[in-house]
Protein backbone atom coordinates (compact mmCIF):
# COMPACT_ATOMS: atom_id res chain seq x y z
CA UNK A 1 0.00 0.00 0.00
CA UNK A 2 1.32 3.47 -0.65
CA UNK A 3 1.98 6.01 2.13
CA UNK A 4 0.64 8.70 -0.35
CA UNK A 5 -2.28 9.77 -2.75
CA UNK A 6 -0.63 7.22 -5.40
CA UNK A 7 -1.65 9.88 -8.59
CA UNK A 8 0.22 12.91 -9.32
CA UNK A 9 -2.03 16.21 -9.18
CA UNK A 10 -0.13 19.27 -10.96
CA UNK A 11 -1.21 21.36 -8.01
CA UNK A 12 0.88 19.21 -6.00
CA UNK A 13 4.07 19.89 -7.37
CA UNK A 14 7.01 22.45 -6.98
CA UNK A 15 9.26 24.19 -8.86
CA UNK A 16 12.04 22.09 -10.15
CA UNK A 17 14.84 25.10 -9.06
CA UNK A 18 13.68 25.66 -5.91
CA UNK A 19 13.50 21.39 -5.02
CA UNK A 20 17.32 21.61 -6.31
CA UNK A 21 18.33 24.52 -4.14
CA UNK A 22 16.58 23.77 -0.88
CA UNK A 23 15.11 20.34 -0.35
CA UNK A 24 16.78 18.08 -2.77
CA UNK A 25 15.86 14.91 -4.69
CA UNK A 26 12.58 14.07 -4.06
CA UNK A 27 10.68 11.58 -6.34
CA UNK A 28 7.11 13.11 -7.80
CA UNK A 29 5.13 11.09 -5.24
CA UNK A 30 7.13 12.40 -2.44
CA UNK A 31 6.71 16.05 -3.43
CA UNK A 32 3.03 15.07 -3.95
CA UNK A 33 3.14 14.03 -0.25
CA UNK A 34 5.25 17.38 1.08
CA UNK A 35 2.51 19.61 -0.43
CA UNK A 36 -0.43 18.29 0.89
CA UNK A 37 1.10 18.20 4.27
CA UNK A 38 2.15 21.80 3.82
CA UNK A 39 -1.89 22.12 3.15
CA UNK A 40 -2.88 20.56 5.83
CA UNK A 41 -0.30 22.75 8.12
CA UNK A 42 -1.70 25.80 6.17
CA UNK A 43 -5.11 25.39 6.81
CA UNK A 44 -4.42 24.64 10.72
CA UNK A 45 -1.83 27.09 11.84
CA UNK A 46 -2.87 30.61 11.73
CA UNK A 47 0.62 32.72 11.68
CA UNK A 48 3.85 30.93 10.91
CA UNK A 49 4.11 28.01 9.29
CA UNK A 50 6.77 25.17 9.54
CA UNK A 51 9.51 25.75 6.63
CA UNK A 52 9.23 22.86 3.79
CA UNK A 53 12.63 21.19 5.09
CA UNK A 54 10.54 20.71 8.57
CA UNK A 55 7.80 19.18 7.12
CA UNK A 56 10.44 17.31 5.05
CA UNK A 57 12.08 16.11 8.03
CA UNK A 58 8.74 14.70 9.72
CA UNK A 59 7.86 12.92 6.38
CA UNK A 60 10.99 10.83 6.29
CA UNK A 61 10.89 10.14 9.79
CA UNK A 62 7.46 8.54 8.70
CA UNK A 63 8.54 6.99 5.53
CA UNK A 64 6.28 9.61 4.07
CA UNK A 65 3.36 8.30 5.32
CA UNK A 66 1.49 11.47 5.44
CA UNK A 67 -1.24 11.03 7.87
CA UNK A 68 1.59 9.79 10.40
CA UNK A 69 3.93 13.08 9.74
CA UNK A 70 0.57 15.11 10.13
CA UNK A 71 0.09 13.50 13.70
CA UNK A 72 3.72 13.53 14.91
CA UNK A 73 4.30 17.36 13.60
CA UNK A 74 1.24 18.04 15.20
CA UNK A 75 1.96 16.83 18.54
CA UNK A 76 5.43 18.42 17.98
CA UNK A 77 3.62 22.10 17.29
CA UNK A 78 1.57 22.05 20.28
CA UNK A 79 4.84 21.24 22.09
CA UNK A 80 6.60 23.96 20.82
CA UNK A 81 3.86 26.43 21.46
CA UNK A 82 3.35 25.40 25.02
CA UNK A 83 7.14 25.61 25.65
CA UNK A 84 7.62 29.03 23.57
CA UNK A 85 10.39 27.54 21.59
CA UNK A 86 10.07 29.69 18.70
CA UNK A 87 11.27 32.52 21.45
CA UNK A 88 14.42 30.58 22.53
CA UNK A 89 16.91 31.79 20.23
CA UNK A 90 15.64 35.60 20.84
CA UNK A 91 15.21 35.28 24.28
CA UNK A 92 17.63 32.14 25.74
CA UNK A 93 20.84 33.83 28.04
CA UNK A 94 23.03 31.54 28.64
CA UNK A 95 23.50 31.00 32.30
CA UNK A 96 27.48 31.46 33.73
CA UNK A 97 28.16 28.88 35.13
CA UNK A 98 27.04 26.58 31.32
CA UNK A 99 29.39 29.19 29.82
CA UNK A 100 32.15 27.98 32.30
CA UNK A 101 31.66 24.60 32.71
CA UNK A 102 29.68 23.18 29.45
CA UNK A 103 31.94 21.80 27.46
CA UNK A 104 30.10 21.87 24.08
CA UNK A 105 29.70 24.17 21.08
CA UNK A 106 28.97 24.81 17.27
CA UNK A 107 32.52 24.16 15.42
CA UNK A 108 32.71 24.55 11.59
CA UNK A 109 31.09 22.48 9.00
CA UNK A 110 32.11 19.03 8.14
CA UNK A 111 32.75 17.62 4.35
CA UNK A 112 29.11 17.42 3.55
CA UNK A 113 28.28 21.20 4.13
CA UNK A 114 26.86 19.99 7.72
CA UNK A 115 27.67 22.06 10.76
CA UNK A 116 29.26 19.87 13.65
CA UNK A 117 28.34 20.05 17.27
CA UNK A 118 31.28 19.28 19.40
CA UNK A 119 30.75 18.02 22.75
CA UNK A 120 33.64 16.92 25.07
CA UNK A 121 31.18 14.89 27.38
CA UNK A 122 34.48 13.30 28.85
CA UNK A 123 35.32 16.08 30.55
CA UNK A 124 31.49 17.14 31.53
CA UNK A 125 30.37 17.44 35.23
CA UNK A 126 26.91 16.25 34.14
CA UNK A 127 25.83 16.04 38.17
CA UNK A 128 27.35 19.27 38.84
CA UNK A 129 25.63 21.00 36.13
CA UNK A 130 22.31 19.36 36.88
CA UNK A 131 22.86 20.45 40.38
CA UNK A 132 23.31 24.19 39.33
CA UNK A 133 20.75 24.76 36.15
CA UNK A 134 18.45 21.71 37.10
CA UNK A 135 16.14 19.95 34.55
CA UNK A 136 14.66 22.76 33.10
CA UNK A 137 18.09 24.78 32.71
CA UNK A 138 19.47 22.09 31.00
CA UNK A 139 16.46 21.53 28.75
CA UNK A 140 16.15 24.66 27.90
CA UNK A 141 20.17 24.64 26.93
CA UNK A 142 19.69 21.70 24.56
CA UNK A 143 16.52 23.55 23.17
CA UNK A 144 18.73 26.58 22.25
CA UNK A 145 21.15 24.26 20.65
CA UNK A 146 18.46 22.56 18.44
CA UNK A 147 17.26 25.64 17.40
CA UNK A 148 20.57 26.83 16.46
CA UNK A 149 21.24 24.31 14.43
CA UNK A 150 18.29 24.62 12.59
CA UNK A 151 19.04 27.95 11.96
CA UNK A 152 22.34 26.85 10.89
CA UNK A 153 21.83 24.30 8.18
CA UNK A 154 19.51 27.29 6.47
CA UNK A 155 22.16 29.96 6.73
CA UNK A 156 24.41 27.06 4.91
CA UNK A 157 22.09 26.07 2.39
CA UNK A 158 21.26 29.40 1.32
CA UNK A 159 25.25 30.13 1.31
CA UNK A 160 26.00 26.88 -0.52
CA UNK A 161 23.38 26.87 -3.31
CA UNK A 162 22.23 23.05 -2.05
CA UNK A 163 20.50 21.75 1.02
CA UNK A 164 21.69 21.01 4.14
CA UNK A 165 19.03 19.71 6.52
CA UNK A 166 20.95 17.81 9.33
CA UNK A 167 24.02 18.02 11.49
CA UNK A 168 27.12 16.17 12.80
CA UNK A 169 27.80 15.40 16.15
CA UNK A 170 31.25 14.75 17.35
CA UNK A 171 31.38 13.43 20.74
CA UNK A 172 35.24 13.31 22.48
CA UNK A 173 34.82 10.90 25.84
CA UNK A 174 38.28 10.63 26.73
CA UNK A 175 37.64 11.03 30.63
CA UNK A 176 34.50 9.23 30.55
CA UNK A 177 33.73 7.25 33.91
CA UNK A 178 32.17 5.88 36.16
CA UNK A 179 30.66 9.04 37.85
CA UNK A 180 28.83 9.55 34.17
CA UNK A 181 26.85 6.76 35.44
CA UNK A 182 24.79 9.13 38.28
CA UNK A 183 21.17 7.60 37.50
CA UNK A 184 19.36 11.43 37.51
CA UNK A 185 22.28 11.96 34.62
CA UNK A 186 21.16 9.39 32.86
CA UNK A 187 17.18 10.12 33.06
CA UNK A 188 17.95 13.72 31.72
CA UNK A 189 19.53 12.16 29.34
CA UNK A 190 16.76 9.82 28.42
CA UNK A 191 14.21 12.67 28.46
CA UNK A 192 16.79 14.66 26.36
CA UNK A 193 16.61 12.01 23.75
CA UNK A 194 13.28 11.64 23.49
CA UNK A 195 12.47 15.23 23.49
CA UNK A 196 15.16 15.17 20.59
CA UNK A 197 13.45 12.35 18.67
CA UNK A 198 9.98 13.49 18.91
CA UNK A 199 10.39 16.91 17.69
CA UNK A 200 13.43 17.11 15.72
CA UNK A 201 13.13 14.41 13.69
CA UNK A 202 15.95 13.67 10.61
CA UNK A 203 18.25 16.22 12.22
CA UNK A 204 21.10 14.12 12.89
CA UNK A 205 23.43 13.18 10.17
CA UNK A 206 26.16 11.41 11.44
CA UNK A 207 27.18 11.29 15.25
CA UNK A 208 31.31 10.11 16.07
CA UNK A 209 31.92 9.09 19.09
CA UNK A 210 35.76 9.37 19.76
CA UNK A 211 38.51 7.98 22.87
CA UNK A 212 35.83 5.61 24.00
CA UNK A 213 37.07 4.28 27.47
CA UNK A 214 35.68 0.64 28.31
CA UNK A 215 33.16 1.85 30.83
CA UNK A 216 31.41 3.13 27.39
CA UNK A 217 29.50 -0.18 26.97
CA UNK A 218 28.17 0.61 30.43
CA UNK A 219 26.53 3.97 29.51
CA UNK A 220 25.57 2.73 25.77
CA UNK A 221 23.52 -0.64 27.12
CA UNK A 222 21.51 2.32 29.35
CA UNK A 223 20.67 4.81 26.35
CA UNK A 224 20.83 2.56 23.33
CA UNK A 225 17.33 1.31 23.48
CA UNK A 226 15.99 4.67 23.84
CA UNK A 227 17.50 5.73 19.98
CA UNK A 228 15.80 5.44 17.34
CA UNK A 229 16.88 2.30 15.08
CA UNK A 230 17.26 4.86 12.27
CA UNK A 231 19.71 7.10 14.12
CA UNK A 232 21.57 4.48 15.56
CA UNK A 233 22.60 3.56 12.52
CA UNK A 234 24.60 6.67 11.94
CA UNK A 235 26.75 6.19 15.08
CA UNK A 236 30.44 5.56 14.21
CA UNK A 237 32.64 4.67 17.32
CA UNK A 238 36.36 4.94 17.64
CA UNK A 239 38.51 3.21 20.89
CA UNK A 240 41.78 4.93 21.32
CA UNK A 241 43.17 6.95 18.85
CA UNK A 242 42.26 4.94 16.07
CA UNK A 243 40.06 8.16 15.18
CA UNK A 244 43.43 9.22 13.94
CA UNK A 245 43.69 6.52 11.52
CA UNK A 246 42.20 5.87 7.93
CA UNK A 247 38.79 5.76 8.17
CA UNK A 248 38.47 8.39 11.21
CA UNK A 249 38.00 11.74 11.38
CA UNK A 250 39.89 12.78 8.65
CA UNK A 251 37.29 10.83 6.21
CA UNK A 252 34.10 13.20 7.61
CA UNK A 253 35.72 16.39 8.73
CA UNK A 254 38.35 18.68 6.54
CA UNK A 255 41.93 18.31 8.28
CA UNK A 256 42.13 22.24 9.06
CA UNK A 257 38.83 21.95 11.50
CA UNK A 258 39.95 19.31 13.38
CA UNK A 259 40.34 20.55 17.24
CA UNK A 260 44.23 20.58 18.31
CA UNK A 261 43.22 19.23 21.40
CA UNK A 262 42.48 16.05 19.31
CA UNK A 263 45.98 16.41 17.17
CA UNK A 264 44.51 19.08 14.23
CA UNK A 265 45.60 22.20 13.33
CA UNK A 266 41.84 23.98 14.38
CA UNK A 267 43.13 26.38 17.54
CA UNK A 268 39.35 28.26 17.29
CA UNK A 269 35.78 27.28 16.82
CA UNK A 270 32.81 29.13 15.25
CA UNK A 271 33.37 30.05 11.93
CA UNK A 272 33.09 27.11 8.99
CA UNK A 273 34.73 29.54 6.35
CA UNK A 274 35.11 33.61 6.26
CA UNK A 275 31.59 35.01 5.39
CA UNK A 276 30.05 31.63 5.50
CA UNK A 277 27.94 31.25 8.73
CA UNK A 278 27.29 34.26 10.94
CA UNK A 279 29.19 34.19 13.72
CA UNK A 280 26.16 35.62 15.83
CA UNK A 281 24.45 31.53 15.24
CA UNK A 282 27.53 30.19 17.40
CA UNK A 283 26.66 29.10 20.73
CA UNK A 284 30.69 29.61 21.31
CA UNK A 285 29.67 33.49 21.01
CA UNK A 286 27.92 35.04 24.22
CA UNK A 287 25.68 37.84 24.95
CA UNK A 288 27.98 39.97 25.38
CA UNK A 289 29.52 39.76 21.97
CA UNK A 290 33.01 37.19 23.31
CA UNK A 291 34.00 34.78 21.20
CA UNK A 292 35.15 31.28 23.16
CA UNK A 293 37.03 28.13 22.49
CA UNK A 294 35.19 25.42 23.98
CA UNK A 295 35.40 25.22 27.36
CA UNK A 296 37.36 21.96 28.97
CA UNK A 297 34.52 20.98 31.77
CA UNK A 298 35.85 20.53 34.90
CA UNK A 299 34.16 19.83 38.28
CA UNK A 300 31.22 22.61 39.03
CA UNK A 301 31.68 24.25 42.90
CA UNK A 302 29.11 23.23 44.70
CA UNK A 303 29.11 26.96 45.73
CA UNK A 304 27.42 27.13 42.50
CA UNK A 305 24.29 24.31 43.20
CA UNK A 306 20.65 25.58 43.48
CA UNK A 307 19.20 25.15 47.38
CA UNK A 308 17.15 21.85 47.39
CA UNK A 309 14.26 24.45 47.48
CA UNK A 310 15.30 25.83 43.97
CA UNK A 311 15.42 22.06 42.93
CA UNK A 312 11.64 21.04 44.05
CA UNK A 313 10.30 23.94 42.43
CA UNK A 314 10.99 22.82 38.96
CA UNK A 315 9.39 19.31 40.00
CA UNK A 316 10.23 16.31 37.42
CA UNK A 317 12.23 13.68 37.65
CA UNK A 318 15.43 14.63 38.75
CA UNK A 319 14.21 15.82 41.82
CA UNK A 320 12.51 12.98 42.64
CA UNK A 321 14.96 10.91 45.14
CA UNK A 322 12.23 7.74 44.59
CA UNK A 323 14.62 5.35 43.67
CA UNK A 324 17.57 5.72 45.90
CA UNK A 325 17.29 3.81 49.19
CA UNK A 326 18.62 5.85 52.28
CA UNK A 327 20.33 4.18 55.25
CA UNK A 328 22.10 5.21 58.54
CA UNK A 329 25.08 3.21 59.81
CA UNK A 330 26.31 2.95 63.20
CA UNK A 331 29.50 1.68 64.81
CA UNK A 332 29.58 -2.05 64.13
CA UNK A 333 26.57 -1.71 61.76
CA UNK A 334 26.80 -3.25 58.11
CA UNK A 335 24.14 -2.64 55.06
CA UNK A 336 23.37 -5.21 52.41
CA UNK A 337 21.88 -5.09 49.19
CA UNK A 338 21.50 -8.79 48.14
CA UNK A 339 21.78 -9.38 44.08
CA UNK A 340 20.50 -12.94 43.14
CA UNK A 341 21.88 -13.81 40.47
CA UNK A 342 21.28 -16.38 37.55
CA UNK A 343 22.61 -14.65 34.34
CA UNK A 344 26.44 -14.93 33.83
CA UNK A 345 27.77 -11.96 31.97
CA UNK A 346 24.82 -9.37 33.30
CA UNK A 347 26.35 -5.89 34.94
CA UNK A 348 25.68 -4.93 38.19
CA UNK A 349 25.55 -0.87 38.18
CA UNK A 350 25.80 0.90 41.75
CA UNK A 351 25.27 4.81 42.06
CA UNK A 352 25.70 6.12 45.42
CA UNK A 353 26.33 8.98 47.99
CA UNK A 354 27.80 9.54 51.11
CA UNK A 355 25.72 12.07 52.89
CA UNK A 356 27.77 11.89 56.41
CA UNK A 357 30.46 10.18 57.89
CA UNK A 358 33.06 7.95 56.27
CA UNK A 359 32.10 4.45 54.62
CA UNK A 360 33.64 1.31 53.36
CA UNK A 361 32.60 -0.09 50.54
CA UNK A 362 33.08 -3.69 48.77
CA UNK A 363 31.50 -6.25 46.27
CA UNK A 364 31.04 -9.82 47.45
CA UNK A 365 29.62 -12.84 46.15
CA UNK A 366 28.37 -15.96 47.69
CA UNK A 367 29.43 -19.42 46.37
CA UNK A 368 25.82 -20.54 46.67
CA UNK A 369 22.53 -18.15 46.76
CA UNK A 370 21.56 -16.45 49.76
CA UNK A 371 18.69 -14.81 51.66
CA UNK A 372 18.58 -11.88 53.65
CA UNK A 373 18.42 -12.09 57.44
CA UNK A 374 14.89 -12.36 59.35
CA UNK A 375 15.01 -13.53 62.84
CA UNK A 376 12.40 -13.59 65.20
CA UNK A 377 10.91 -14.33 68.78
CA UNK A 378 14.03 -14.97 71.01
CA UNK A 379 16.31 -13.38 68.81
CA UNK A 380 14.60 -9.96 68.12
CA UNK A 381 13.77 -10.02 71.42
CA UNK A 382 17.57 -9.74 72.40
CA UNK A 383 17.69 -7.34 69.55
CA UNK A 384 15.61 -5.18 70.87
CA UNK A 385 17.01 -4.82 74.46
CA UNK A 386 20.57 -4.34 73.17
CA UNK A 387 21.17 -1.04 71.40
CA UNK A 388 24.63 -1.79 70.18
CA UNK A 389 22.68 -5.23 68.86
CA UNK A 390 22.83 -5.50 65.24
CA UNK A 391 19.40 -5.66 63.47
CA UNK A 392 18.63 -7.81 60.27
CA UNK A 393 18.78 -4.85 58.14
CA UNK A 394 22.08 -3.97 59.65
CA UNK A 395 24.18 -7.51 59.94
CA UNK A 396 25.92 -9.03 57.19
CA UNK A 397 24.25 -12.23 55.46
CA UNK A 398 27.95 -13.46 55.97
CA UNK A 399 28.00 -16.47 58.33
CA UNK A 400 30.90 -15.93 60.79
CA UNK A 401 32.24 -19.70 59.64
CA UNK A 402 32.56 -19.16 56.46
CA UNK A 403 35.83 -19.12 55.00
CA UNK A 404 36.49 -16.59 52.16
CA UNK A 405 38.04 -17.95 48.99
CA UNK A 406 35.91 -21.10 49.29
CA UNK A 407 32.13 -20.01 50.76
CA UNK A 408 32.15 -16.15 49.83
CA UNK A 409 34.50 -14.10 46.92
CA UNK A 410 35.52 -10.65 47.63
CA UNK A 411 35.08 -9.23 43.39
CA UNK A 412 35.84 -6.09 44.38
CA UNK A 413 38.38 -4.47 46.86
CA UNK A 414 37.22 -2.14 49.87
CA UNK A 415 37.53 1.46 49.10
CA UNK A 416 36.97 3.95 51.71
CA UNK A 417 34.31 6.80 50.98
CA UNK A 418 34.30 9.62 52.40
CA UNK A 419 31.67 12.58 53.49
CA UNK A 420 30.60 14.24 50.34
CA UNK A 421 31.29 12.30 47.90
CA UNK A 422 29.68 10.25 44.86
CA UNK A 423 30.38 6.99 43.88
CA UNK A 424 29.57 4.88 41.20
CA UNK A 425 30.44 1.95 39.61
CA UNK A 426 30.15 -1.77 37.74
CA UNK A 427 31.00 -5.36 37.95
CA UNK A 428 30.33 -7.84 34.97
CA UNK A 429 29.65 -11.13 36.71
CA UNK A 430 30.64 -14.13 35.85
CA UNK A 431 29.29 -17.24 37.86
CA UNK A 432 26.06 -17.50 39.59
CA UNK A 433 25.12 -16.75 43.35
CA UNK A 434 24.43 -14.28 45.48
CA UNK A 435 26.23 -10.90 44.80
CA UNK A 436 26.47 -8.54 48.16
CA UNK A 437 26.50 -4.42 47.96
CA UNK A 438 28.20 -3.87 51.46
CA UNK A 439 28.26 -0.71 53.31
CA UNK A 440 30.50 -0.38 56.70
CA UNK A 441 31.10 2.73 58.79
CA UNK A 442 34.39 3.75 59.03
CA UNK A 443 36.02 4.82 61.61
CA UNK A 444 39.81 5.90 61.93
CA UNK A 445 40.45 4.79 65.39
CA UNK A 446 38.54 2.43 68.29
CA UNK A 447 35.37 3.65 70.27
CA UNK A 448 34.37 2.85 74.00
CA UNK A 449 30.79 1.47 74.59
CA UNK A 450 29.98 5.00 75.74
CA UNK A 451 30.95 6.83 72.15
CA UNK A 452 30.04 4.23 69.84
CA UNK A 453 26.42 4.97 71.03
CA UNK A 454 26.91 8.35 71.06
CA UNK A 455 29.24 8.48 68.03
CA UNK A 456 27.25 10.34 64.37
CA UNK A 457 25.85 8.05 62.43
CA UNK A 458 27.20 7.80 58.50
CA UNK A 459 24.22 8.33 56.00
CA UNK A 460 24.17 7.22 52.49
CA UNK A 461 21.45 7.14 49.43
CA UNK A 462 21.97 4.33 47.07
CA UNK A 463 20.76 2.70 43.78
CA UNK A 464 21.87 -0.48 41.78
CA UNK A 465 20.61 -2.13 38.96
CA UNK A 466 21.25 -5.61 36.79
CA UNK A 467 21.58 -4.89 33.38
CA UNK A 468 21.03 -8.59 31.54
CA UNK A 469 23.72 -10.24 30.40
CA UNK A 470 21.77 -10.02 26.31
CA UNK A 471 21.71 -6.57 26.31
CA UNK A 472 25.20 -5.76 27.47
CA UNK A 473 26.45 -8.24 24.70
CA UNK A 474 23.47 -6.86 22.36
CA UNK A 475 25.07 -3.40 23.23
CA UNK A 476 28.48 -4.65 22.76
CA UNK A 477 28.02 -6.36 19.10
CA UNK A 478 26.35 -3.02 18.28
CA UNK A 479 29.28 -0.65 18.88
CA UNK A 480 31.94 -3.64 17.16
CA UNK A 481 29.53 -3.14 14.06
CA UNK A 482 30.24 0.80 14.17
CA UNK A 483 33.90 0.06 14.56
CA UNK A 484 36.25 -2.89 15.15
CA UNK A 485 37.87 -0.60 17.17
CA UNK A 486 35.91 -1.95 19.91
CA UNK A 487 36.82 -5.62 19.91
CA UNK A 488 39.36 -5.04 21.85
CA UNK A 489 36.93 -4.10 24.32
CA UNK A 490 34.27 -6.33 24.64
CA UNK A 491 36.81 -9.00 26.91
CA UNK A 492 37.82 -6.85 28.99
CA UNK A 493 36.10 -6.44 32.63
CA UNK A 494 34.11 -3.01 32.90
CA UNK A 495 34.20 -3.06 36.27
CA UNK A 496 35.15 0.02 38.90
CA UNK A 497 35.49 0.49 42.55
CA UNK A 498 37.25 3.66 42.42
CA UNK A 499 35.13 6.67 44.24
CA UNK A 500 34.36 9.43 41.68
CA UNK A 501 34.69 12.70 42.97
Amino acid sequence: MSNCVPTIDHQFQLETDYIQRYLGQLTLLQESCLVQLREWVANLQRGKVPSDQTLLRFLRARDFNVEKARETLSQSLVWRKKHQVDRILSEYRTPQVVQNYFPGCWHHIDKDGRPIYLLRLGQMDVKGLIKSIGEEGLMQLTLHVCEEGLQLMEEITRTLGRPVSTWSLLVDLEGLNMRHLWRPGIRALLNIIEMVEANYPETMGRVLIIRAPRVFPILWTLVSTFIDEHTRSKFLFYGGNDYQAAGGLVDYIPQEYIPDFLGGPCKTHGLAAPNTVPRVLYSAHFQDGTAAMVVEGGLVPKGLYLTGSELEKEGGPLTDDSIYHSISLGRGQVHEALILNDDPGSVITWDFDVMRQDVVFTVLRTRVPVLAHSPSGALQTIQNMNPLATDPEHRSVIDKTWKEGQDYFRVESPVVCHDGESIQGSHVSSHVGTYILQWKLHSGHPLDLIDSITAPKAQIMYYYEKLKSADYKGSMSSLQSGNSAFSALSNRSVSSSCPSR
